[in-house]
C-alpha cells in the first residue's frame, strides 16, 4: 500500500471508491444490477445466496483494494473465493456481461472517474480467474493469493 504518485490522489483504491460505505455502495449497486439483468441473474436465482453477500463481497473488494483485512480475518481466503465459483461450466457471456455491470455500477455508486479504469480491469482479472476452473473446484490450489491491486494494478 504505497503511496500514489499523484499528490492528490488517494493511496489506496479503497480510499479512493470512499472507504467501507464507498466500497459497500458500490458492492450493492453491482449486485442489484445483476439480480434485474436476465443473464446475469442466472446465478443469483438458485437460492443458496449468503444473507449478507453484498456485505462478504464489500469485505472482498475492499480488502483487495487496500483496505483493512475484513475478508480474510474472518470471512474465509482467495481459495475458498475460486472454489465457491467452481464447477460452473463454461459462462464467457456472463462473465462479460457482469463485468460490463460492474463499469455501470461504479457510475451508480459515484466511483471517481479516475479509479474507474483500474478497478474495471481489477474485475475483469478476478472473474477471469474465478472462471479458471469451469469443471470442479478439484485443481484450486489451497494457496492461491489474494489479488490485491493498486493504482498501477496487481501488487505483491
Amino acid at each position: 500500500m504505497s503511496a500514489s504518485p499523484d499528490a492528490g490522489r488517494p493511496a489506496t483504491l479503497y480510499d479512493a471508491v470512499g472507504g467501507r460505505a464507498g466500497v459497500l455502495a458500490l458492492a450493492a449497486a453491482w449486485h442489484a444490477r445483476c439480480l434485474d439483468d436476465p443473464v446475469a441473474s442466472h446465478p443469483f436465482s438458485h437460492g443458496g445466496l449468503h444473507p449478507d453477500h453484498v456485505e462478504r463481497l464489500a469485505a472482498y473488494w475492499g480488502e483487495a483494494w487496500g483496505g483493512p483485512p475484513d475478508f480474510t480475518s474472518a470471512l474465509g481466503d482467495h481459495a475458498a473465493v475460486v472454489r465457491m465459483h467452481a464447477g460452473q461450466g463454461e459462462h464467457a457471456d456472463l462473465d462479460q456481461r457482469t463485468i460490463d455491470l460492474f463499469a455501470l455500477a461504479m457510475v451508480d455508486a459515484g466511483v471517481p472517474e479516475d479509479a474507474r479504469a483500474v478497478l474495471e480491469d481489477y474485475f475483469r482479472h478476478v472473474t477471469t480467474e474465478l472462471a479458471q476452473y469451469p469443471d470442479s473446484a478439484d485443481g484450486v490450489p489451497a494457496d492461491a493469493p489474494f489479488p490485491h491491486w493498486g493504482w498501477d494494478g496487481p501488487t505483491g
